[in-house]
C-alpha cells in the first residue's frame, strides 16, 4: 500500500492523541492496563481509519466489519480510537472504569457504541470471529472479521483450537492480528511460559502469516492490505510490538501491564507525548 507522507503523518498524530487519552484514563481510574493499550494503538488507528467499514453514525449497522479485541483489558486503546472517530464523545473517556459508565474496565458491546464483542477471560475472542466469520459467509456478507491477539493469550488451549477451526472452514473473510509485545500479566511472556516460534505455529496450522513492525504505519497498512489480499484462508499478522510504547518508563516495563501512572508519572508521559498537561 502507497501512503503520502502527509496521510501517515496524519494517523501517527491521531496515533499520538490516542496514548494521551489512554495515559489520562488511566490515571482518572487509579487502575487499568495503559502498557497493552499503548502497544496495540498504532495498529487501531490504521484498522479504524484505513481499512475497517463501520459507520460511527450508525454502530448497529448489519454489514459492517466486525473488530474483536479478544484482549479486552486493553480497552483504554479501543475506547480511545471509538472516541477519535466519533462512535463515543470524549467526554465519555472521563467514564472509564466507573460503575454504569460508557467505557467499562474491560469491552462491553452491551455498553459502547462501536463494540462488537464482551471481553472477560483470555481466549475466547477467535472463537467469537470464527462465528461472526461464519455468519458473514451465510449471509453472503463482504463483510470482513478482523480479530487482535495478545501474545500472552496465546499460551490458552482454547486459541489453537480456534485457530485449527478457522484453517478447516477456510474462511477467507477471517484476519487475525497477534500483539506481539512480549510481556502478560506477571511478567515477560517468555518467563511466563515460552512460546517459540510464533509465526511458525500460524503457519504450521495452514494459515497465511506475515511479520512486521507493529509501531511503523507503512508497515502496519501494508499489512493490512497484504490481509485483505488473502481470500481463500484466514490471514495473521504478527506485528513485533512495545509493552507502553510512546511513554519512556512504561516501554518494555511488566510494571505497566497493569498499572496506572502517578500525578508526576501522568505528566512526565504527556510532556513525551508532546502535551503539557492541559486539554489534548
Amino acid at each position: 500500500m502507497v501512503t503520502e507522507p502527509s496521510r501517515t503523518a496524519q494517523l501517527e498524530d491521531i496515533a499520538r492523541h490516542c496514548r494521551a487519552h489512554i495515559l489520562r484514563m488511566t490515571h482518572r481510574a487509579a487502575a487499568g492496563h495503559p502498557g497493552g493499550s499503548l502497544s496495540e494503538i498504532d495498529i487501531l488507528t490504521a484498522l479504524y481509519h484505513q481499512r475497517l467499514r463501520v459507520k460511527s453514525d450508525e454502530p448497529d449497522w448489519p454489514d459492517r466489519d466486525r473488530f474483536i479485541l479478544s484482549k479486552g483489558h486493553a480497552s483504554p486503546g479501543m475506547y480511545a480510537i471509538l472516541a477519535e472517530k466519533g462512535f463515543i464523545s470524549h467526554s465519555d473517556l472521563e467514564s472509564y472504569r466507573v460503575l454504569g459508565g460508557v467505557c467499562q474496565g474491560h469491552v462491553d458491546m452491551k455498553w459502547t457504541p462501536g463494540v462488537d464483542f464482551s471481553a472477560g477471560s483470555l481466549g475466547m475472542g477467535l472463537s467469537f470471529g470464527i462465528g461472526c466469520s461464519i455468519a458473514a459467509r451465510l449471509d453472503d456478507s463482504e463483510r470482513t472479521t478482523w480479530v487482535m491477539l495478545g501474545d500472552g493469550e496465546l499460551q490458552e488451549g482454547s486459541v489453537w483450537e480456534a485457530v485449527m477451526a478457522a484453517r478447516h472452514h477456510e474462511l477467507g473473510n477471517l484476519k487475525v492480528i497477534v500483539d506481539l509485545n512480549g510481556i502478560q500479566n506477571d511478567d515477560f511472556v517468555d518467563v511466563q511460559m515460552r512460546m517459540f516460534d510464533v509465526p511458525a505455529k500460524w503457519s504450521g496450522f495452514g494459515w497465511a502469516v506475515k511479520e512486521i513492525d507493529g509501531h511503523d504505519m507503512e508497515q502496519i497498512l501494508d499489512g493490512i492490505e497484504w490481509a485483505d489480499s488473502i481470500t481463500d484462508i484466514p490471514a495473521v499478522i504478527i506485528a513485533h510490538t512495545i509493552k507502553g510504547k510512546g511513554v519512556s518508563f512504561m516501554e518494555n516495563n511488566p510494571a505497566f501491564h497493569g498499572a496506572a501512572p502517578s500525578d508526576e508519572q501522568l505528566m512526565q508521559g504527556l510532556a513525551e507525548l508532546g502535551f503539557d498537561g492541559g486539554d489534548i
